[in-house]
């Protein structure tokens, strides 16, 4: 295991330990509404063929960033779901 991810395991257990079985279900289900996801396509779009402004790539960064982010918390979600079906 890196030490990165040690650190964001460290980082996310409390994390966990917040989530009732109903938060971490709604943090799965969470999705972007349709309008931020094409933003967030086009602009994925634009990146692949090397179109992006300065301020969009800037933009776009910082989506994938709030992205990654978010898909820690629903892997966390996720095994706090696992965890709760368990101990029923």
């Amino acid at each position: 295991m890196s030490t990165a991810t040690f650190m964001i395991e460290q980082l996310m257990d409390p994390v966990g330990d917040c989530l009732s079985p109903e938060v971490a279900s709604r943090l799965v289900a969470l999705r972007a509404d349709p309008a931020f996801q094409q933003r967030i396509d086009d602009l994925a779009d634009r990146s692949t063929a090397g179109t992006l402004t300065e301020s969009e790539r800037t933009e776009y960064e910082q989506y994938i960033r709030f992205s990654q982010f978010v898909s820690l918390l629903q892997l966390k979600a996720q095994t706090v779901l696992k965890e709760s079906a368990d101990d029923h």
